[in-house]
Order: structure tokens, then sequence, then C-alpha cells
């Protein structure tokens, strides 16, 4: 037997992730609701602004990320080229420039000052042309790849922005995360809800658990599936229920193990909070040999025994090996066959052959 407080099998206290009034709800006390389902709206014009304000700033990003990719970067390459093309063309003309006057020179068709210029201008062109020809290698290794990496880096800001602005609005819509009843509601339309304080609480009442504590040695002797009996105030006859969870560990504070039991609600019959007595039905032995744990003497190596009484009236100690008990009796596997009449109380004061008199039980049914 152990007390137990009835729980639902699942809770959701749901707390809002903004703090902003409530516009609308759409539930009571008592309401049952499913997954997924719209319990509340808060206020959220204001964040719904924000996410428009976010969502042209995201179109602007865009159409720069495409006008940088699609037409400016590659018309930068272009002229890029164009202007390389043009420089060497000129380089080539200003190089025959120069050998044609040099050879005139050479004859005395023109005088030096023709070719001293044909000179310069050809050192012009040659200057021209390895200026482009740089220009179009950096866009070609660098200049192209940080456009580009700028231009996706700040469309991928706008859309982060915009993102976390429609969350925002997202926040505004209070669901239900399970199927249940609603068990409480902390405010009316027009407060305000608080992030982190629960607005709607929902619970699955459709089962109920009744979450008892037991010693390591009696939790050893259960298994999952094996029945309970729970006992409900101002139900007349106990409630059949089932082990649905052992805990695989023990409880630091108490060093007692966890028991779940499992009863059906579907009526909606209990209510959860309810305190309530459990009765485990474990290990059952039919026609087991037993007597009263009080009755059992443990020697200093740990033997047990008790103290019966032998045809000749005297106290006589019987080794025992013991089996299951249920907390008040324990089952006698070896030393007593069940006729023996055995001493319950007082007999770790007794001495071998120590004589007795057997009379009648107590109230308790304990032998003298």
């Amino acid at each position: 037997m152990a007390d137990a407080t009835l729980s639902p099998l699942a809770q959701a206290a749901i707390s809002p992730k903004i703090t902003a009034p409530v516009r609308t709800f759409y539930v009571q006390r008592g309401a049952k609701v499913k997954a997924g389902q719209l319990l509340a709206v808060l206020e959220n014009r204001d964040l719904s602004a924000q996410a428009l304000d976010n969502q042209g700033q995201l179109t602007a990003a865009q159409a720069a990320y495409d006008m940088q990719t699609r037409a400016q970067v590659p018309e930068d390459y272009a002229k890029a080229e164009l202007d390389v093309a043009q420089a060497k063309a000129q380089l080539h003309l200003q190089e025959e420039i120069v050998i044609a006057r040099k050879k005139l020179f050479e004859e005395g068709a023109i005088p030096g000052r023709d070719l001293d210029t044909a000179v310069a201008a050809l050192a012009q062109s040659q200057a021209a042309y390895d200026i482009s020809t740089n220009h179009l290698t950096s866009l070609k290794s660098v200049s192209r790849t940080a456009s580009m990496e700028l231009a996706k880096g700040q469309l991928s800001s706008a859309k982060g922005k915009y993102q976390a602005a429609e969350a925002q609005v997202s926040y505004a819509e209070i669901h239900s995360p399970i199927d249940g009843v609603v068990t409480d509601r902390s405010l009316f339309a027009g407060e305000t809800a608080s992030t982190g304080t629960p607005l709607v609480t929902v619970m699955d009442t459709s089962s109920l658990l009744a979450k008892v504590h037991l010693s390591q040695i009696v939790a050893q002797r259960l298994n999952l599936g094996d029945s309970a009996e729970i006992t409900i105030p101002g139900v007349d006859e106990p409630v059949s229920g089932k082990i649905t969870l052992i805990s695989p560990a023990l409880d630091p504070g108490s060093t007692t193990v966890e028991v779940w039991l499992k009863i059906d609600n579907s009526t909606s019959k209990y209510k959860a909070g309810t305190p309530v007595r459990v009765s485990i039905i474990g290990r059952t032995v039919l026609k087991a040999v037993k007597v009263p744990l009080v009755a059992v003497l443990t020697a200093e190596d740990g033997s047990k025994s008790v103290m019966v009484v032998n045809s000749s009236g005297a106290a006589h100690k019987v080794n025992v090996q013991l089996g299951i008990n249920d907390g008040e009796d324990v089952q006698v596997t070896q030393g007593l066959n069940g006729s023996e009449t055995v001493i319950t109380k007082g007999s770790y004061g007794l001495d071998e052959g120590t004589r007795v008199t057997v009379g009648k039980a107590d109230a308790e049914g304990d032998a003298k």
C-alpha cells in the first residue's frame, strides 16, 4: 500500500514568447482542444508593421543582388575586356608607327623629334595596355568574386531579418501542443500576457497516472503491466490500474524507486490532483506458508529463524528461508510446513526450551 496523487497523462503550461496584451481568447476553462488548435491571439500590429518593413528591405536586397549578378558585374567584366582589346590595338599601331619613323629617320626623311614623339606615344600605349590588362585580371580573380559575395551577404542579412520579424508575428498566436482539456486560463482579453508566465494550461486527462515511491526491494518484484488497485475518495470500488513505468534509477533523496500506475479516465470521472491510496498486486504465491514479519529473528550472520512451540510445550528455534512479503507478512519457503505454532511476539527474549503456554489469539490474530 502507498499514497499517491493522480497526475495527468500529459500537461502543457503554455507561456507566450512575447509580452503583449491579449487580443482574443478562443477557449474557456473546461474546453476540449486538439493539438495545434488556436487558443489565443496577442496584439501584434507593431510586429506586423516591422515584418512588412523587413519584407521591403528583403525585396530591395533581392533586386540589388539580381542587378549585381546579372547586370553590373557582367557589364563591368565586358567593359574591361573591351578596354584591353582597344589598348592592345593602340599599342600595336604605335609599334608600327615607331618602326616606320625609325626607318624614315635613318634615311634622313624626318627629323629626330618626330621619332621621339612616336616613341613617347608607344610608351603611353604600353602603359595603357598594362593598366587595362591588370584591371581585367583583378576583375577575374578578386573584384568579381568580392562583388558577388557582398551582394549575397546583403541578401542573406535581409532574409534573416525578415524571417526573425515573421517569427515574432507568429509568436502572437498561442496554439495547444497536445490534445486535452483547458484547466487554467489566467487572464482576460485586454490584459497583458508576459513572457515566461503561463497563459493557458492544457492537460491530457484521458488517462491518469498515480506516481508512487517504493523501496528497491519491493520494486524489484514488480514488472510492467502488473495490476494495481487505486482507492479514490468518493468512489465506492477501487479502480483498476496497470504499471506503465518503473524508474531505472533510485531517487537520490529518498533512495526509493518511482513507479507509475495508469488508470483509464475516458469518461473524465476522476480529477487530476486527487490524493489516492494504491495497492499493487505483485508476485502471488498460492497456498504459501507465511508468518508475521515481527516473528522473524535475524542473527548476526544474517540468518533467519522463528520460535515455535514444540509438542512438549517448549520454545524451539527453527531456521527458515524467506520469500516474498507484503509489508506485514512474509512467505516461509523452507523450515516450516504450516502446521507449527509460531510465537509472534516477544520471541527474541526466549531461550531454547523455555516452557510456554499457548492461549487464544488476540484481537489482531497473533499467537501467544
